[in-house]
């Protein structure tokens, strides 16, 4: 793609009935980046793809996708850009290998095109031992990649990830990361939503922090840690279960989460009365967090 951006957006918002989700948002996507939405639930991350993905219109707002217009080459956008959701989208009952062709035959290509493409999707994403397995019968991070190998057959030139790891363990969240790294190595751009700011350090060279339907910062993760401060609270938790709570009550908030050890860090600045609003957020029955310590 020759387009110095590959998303350029001014003032997009939007609204659902009397709820303002998005307020007034710009951004600017550099071609052939790894670019990070970072935000917690609710912040208004999915309603943006959903938008730039061409999937749900925006209220108002200029935007330009893969170098057309959003308004008016809509179809063009189409045809440059893939989204793999938050939901997995596959027919269970087909292998993976007949997943691949099938999207190839849908883009257009010959039979033989097909098969080859899906030959290369499945040794890209590690899956060509479970080819001829039916989906029903993948691991969910399994499914994770293949659902992502479905929406590269294509060969996009913007892909949209809308919190692709979560829910994934740590060691299929570390093969995804090693497949978005592979495909910006392509020169694809990469638009990555997630709740977690490891996440973001680990992939992104620019990242926007979205609240409540605004930006609330932007800069490189170097940049935004240093705002952060150097005070961390590390948690310890009770059970996967409360991990997976604590989780999605810290969104944005997570430094990084490890579901392996339960242990999750949080930012602070370090004071006292912090911590404990903090704490009382997070577990107010004094449940979950099995251990806190500062550091």
């Amino acid at each position: 793609m020759n387009h110095e951006l590959a998303i350029r957006a001014r003032g997009i918002r939007k609204s659902f009935a009397e709820l303002e989700v998005l307020r007034g948002i710009d951004l600017d996507v550099p071609a052939g980046s790894v670019f990070a939405l970072l935000g917690p639930n609710g912040a208004g991350k999915t309603t943006i793809v959903r938008i730039l993905a061409t999937l749900t219109s925006a209220d108002a707002g200029d935007i330009t996708v893969a170098g057309f217009g959003l308004a008016t080459q809509v179809h063009r956008v189409r045809r440059s850009i893939s989204l793999t959701g938050q939901s997995v989208a596959l027919d269970d009952l087909l292998t993976g290998a007949e997943t691949l062709q099938m999207m190839g035959r849908l883009w257009g290509l010959s039979n033989q095109d097909a098969r080859r493409r899906s030959r290369e999707l499945l040794e890209q994403f590690d899956l060509t031992g479970a080819a001829r397995r039916q989906v029903r019968h993948y691991s969910g991070g399994m499914r994770r990649r293949l659902d992502l190998a479905a929406s590269l057959v294509g060969r996009p030139a913007v892909i949209f990830l809308d919190e692709p790891t979560t829910g994934l363990d740590v060691r299929s969240r570390q093969t995804m990361w090693d497949a978005v790294r592979q495909l910006a190595s392509g020169g694809a751009t990469i638009f990555l939503t997630t709740q977690y700011l490891e996440e973001a350090d680990q992939l992104a060279e620019q990242v926007v922090i979205l609240d409540g339907g605004a930006i609330a910062g932007a800069g490189t993760p170097t940049e935004l840690k240093a705002r952060v401060g150097g005070q961390r609270l590390q948690l310890v938790l009770a059970t996967p279960a409360a991990f997976d709570d604590v989780c999605g009550r810290l969104g944005g908030r997570a430094l990084s989460a490890d579901r392996e050890t339960l242990t999750i860090e949080a930012d602070t600045d370090g004071g006292a009365g912090q911590v404990r609003s903090l704490l009382d957020q997070i577990d107010p029955d004094r449940r979950l967090v099995q251990r806190s310590q500062l550091g």
